[in-house]
């Protein structure tokens, strides 16, 4: 597995990891959708933690670069 996500992917993701996390245990969005947004949330985080997305694999798209590790 090759990294493909660079530092502002990795932010994104985890903002995006905080905003629907909060929406959820705030009870701002409930029940199922916010089972949704609460998975999705997860699956942010973690692809920003390993620097891989799946989805970018697929399309051969990638936002890495050697120097996002100086």
């Amino acid at each position: 597995m090759t990294k493909n996500l660079g530092n502002i992917d990795r932010i994104i993701r985890i903002i995006i990891f905080i905003v629907m996390t909060t929406l959820h245990f705030s009870k701002t969005v409930t029940g199922t959708i916010g089972l949704i947004l609460l998975l999705l949330g997860g699956i942010a985080l973690l692809s920003s933690l390993v620097s891989f997305s799946p989805v970018y694999e697929i399309f051969g798209i990638s936002t890495y670069k050697e120097k996002d590790l100086k």
